[in-house]
């Protein structure tokens, strides 16, 4: 599903506008990402929660040149799917 798609399923679940749902999806995304940009961890109960991690820099090899490099430490976003969206997902046949 493209964000245009979830912008069309928004407004027809909602009836609002696309244009007010397409600002309304904009405005929890941009929400989110400023929150992970802080360190913050978003948590919806039942559906998951998003946080960053850390990863520790590490030796990695070239696969064209087999030369060793250094991977540095680096942050990155992640998702849990929470009990309910496991639940939702695993009843989908």
């Amino acid at each position: 599903m493209t964000k245009a798609e979830l912008v069309s399923a928004i407004a027809e679940k909602t009836q609002f506008t696309k244009k007010v749902s397409e600002e309304a999806l904009t405005a929890v995304l941009e929400s989110i990402t400023d929150a992970l940009k802080k360190g913050d961890k978003i948590s919806l109960v039942g559906f998951g929660t998003f946080e960053v991690r850390a990863r520790a820099a590490r030796q990695g090899i070239n696969p064209q040149t087999k030369k060793k490099i250094k991977i540095p430490a680096t942050k990155v976003p992640a998702f849990k799917a929470g009990k309910a969206l496991k639940q939702a997902v695993a009843k989908v046949k």
